[in-house]
């Protein structure tokens, strides 16, 4: 069989400036395609891709300079590998995947998901399960991953009890997923329109924060027994309260991990003594503070052994994927606007070549 042709420019939406979505990107249909791999990268068609706050987040906070604009947005992707210098991944293969942060300031492709291809190492993908679409392995990658790596550090086990605040956001529906096929027990904290949501992934407890104030004094005033084991922060706040005074609902020996604030809550005048209150209990001693349990902050990486044990969560269906809505790539502001309202239960996909 002879290998796919690949053009030499493709259709993809560009941030050509510093902005909103509707003033900050534009869709071209001349993009260089980033055709030339060194070893161990792929190129992969592009089928659909998803969408993220940090995405449109960053291109609204971050200066040209930074970004290196102009460059094609968005992390998360799935698609069918046309070219391969990776020894994992053949010509054919259908993969998801996505791109860590920090990736897109030191590469020279300037690839991201919102475009006909993608240039990326092979570590960055791993293979879709025969069992999932391409539209909901669009967003499996970035939240999927973030989980699992967050319960990783964690050290969540079986019989435990995992505290989720912010239960119904990506990071927050596959931690409780991931977590119950772990066999722990999972309290989830949404707001109530997303109960049975939460409940419907496997939240044996369910908290509704627009009904109990602070979510660190309503704990305090009604502490769990046992104490949680692990606290999963998966809202994107900054505020360390939960943390803090945890001494009544978190073990001793518990953990507190954050997949750490959203790029614009970074900007409050409220974060200088958010970061006081939040060392003044890391870095003093425990006989001080009397505070013992740890403190994790994720940043995700691509690690091929954890890939593989999503892989097979995905394909046993113990981690389903979440779709809030497609959109054609056309219409890709329309799918920013969705996501901007902050009511989306699951990923907000574009459709790509699909």
């Amino acid at each position: 069989m002879n290998p796919p042709v690949v053009p030499d420019v493709q259709k993809a939406w560009v941030e050509i400036a510093q902005g909103t979505p509707e003033h900050a990107l534009q869709l071209k249909s001349d993009w260089p395609v980033a055709k030339q791999l060194v070893p161990g990268d792929v190129l992969v068609k592009i089928q659909a891709a998803a969408l993220n706050p940090a995405g449109y987040q960053m291109l609204k906070l971050l200066p040209n300079f930074l970004a290196r604009r102009p460059i094609v947005p968005e992390f998360d992707f799935t698609g069918v590998i046309v070219d391969s210098r990776d020894s994992e991944h053949k010509v054919g293969d259908e993969v998801f995947g996505f791109i860590i942060y920090q990736w897109r300031f030191y590469s020279k492709t300037k690839s991201g998901a919102l475009a006909e291809y993608i240039c990326v190492p092979g570590k960055f993908v791993m293979k879709r399960p025969s069992n999932i679409s391409p539209i909901e392995a669009a967003g499996l990658g970035l939240a999927g991953m973030t989980a699992f790596q967050a319960l990783d550090e964690a050290m969540l086990e079986e019989g435990q009890t995992l505290l989720v605040n912010g239960g119904s956001t990506s990071v927050g529906s596959f931690a409780i997923q991931i977590a119950k096929a772990r066999g722990a027990k999972v309290v989830a904290v949404a707001s109530g329109r997303n109960e049975q949501y939460v409940v419907d992934l496997g939240a044996d407890e369910f908290i509704d924060y627009t009904k109990v104030g602070p979510l660190h004094e309503y704990l305090t005033n009604n502490p769990p027994s046992p104490k949680y084991n692990v606290i999963l922060e998966a809202v994107g706040i900054y505020d360390p309260s939960l943390y803090t005074f945890g001494t009544s609902y978190l073990a001793p020996n518990g953990a507190f991990i954050s997949v750490g604030p959203e790029p614009e809550r970074l900007l409050s005048l409220k974060t200088v003594w958010d970061t006081l209150r939040l060392l003044s209990v890391r870095l003093l001693p425990s006989v001080l503070t009397g505070y013992t349990a740890s403190y994790h902050s994720t940043l995700v990486e691509h690690d091929r052994k954890r890939y593989a044990e999503f892989h097979r969560l995905l394909e046993q269906g113990k981690v389903k994927p979440l779709v809030d809505s497609a959109y054609a790539f056309e219409d890709a502001l329309n799918g920013y606007d969705r996501l901007k309202t902050y009511r989306a239960t699951g990923k907000v996909v574009i459709k790509v070549s699909i």
